[in-house]
């Protein structure tokens, strides 16, 4: 039986870094034979949560009516998911802070879930990059049976494209091929 994952991408530049280690992973991934679809959240419509508590009320239908409603059903249905963001002032970016905000109709249905997270900056020290982590596994101490499985750290890549070649491109197939079942 193969894997079922999500993996969505934070990135608001299409072939931005993130977005490339994205595209590596899901290689890796099904090249083993898994099932991997690849969700850019710069195009889709999320709304931000306004803490209506509707969803509360409503049986985890929330008042807004966008890509959202799509996006959670995959990440309910999936085996493992991936979430990346570049790096924006040493934490995730509005994109997948938006989206995580927005799971809240529904997170309690996110059980057993096995995570990945890759995270892109222009700066080159990965304990930097602990804050974006740190911001993540708070998301996932909120579900129930949630696994960390792997980091990918795309460092020293600030312009557009300057993750291909490196080592985290190489980490990023590497770690969807090992996804078995």
């Amino acid at each position: 039986m193969h894997k079922n994952i999500v993996v969505l991408s934070g990135s608001p530049r299409k072939g931005g870094n993130s977005d490339l280690l994205c595209d590596e992973f899901v290689k890796g991934a099904l090249k083993v034979g898994n099932q991997a679809e690849k969700i850019c959240l710069a195009d889709k419509k999320i709304n931000y949560c306004i803490a209506c508590d509707a969803c509360k009320r409503n049986n985890g239908v929330c008042v807004w009516k966008d890509d959202m409603v799509d996006i959670l059903e995959k990440v309910i249905q999936a085996d493992v998911i991936v979430m990346a963001t570049p790096v924006y002032f040493y934490t995730m970016d509005a994109q997948m802070k938006t989206l995580i905000d927005r799971t809240v109709a529904r997170y309690t249905e996110i059980k057993n879930k096995e995570f990945y997270f890759i995270v892109t900056a222009a700066d080159n020290s990965i304990p930097a990059m602990e804050r974006t982590i740190e911001g993540f596994r708070g998301f996932m101490d909120c579900l129930d049976g949630a696994r960390e499985r792997g980091i990918v750290y795309g460092v020293g890549a600030w312009n557009k494209g300057d993750i291909k070649g490196s080592k985290a491109m190489q980490i990023a197939y590497a770690m969807g091929k090992n996804i078995k079942e």
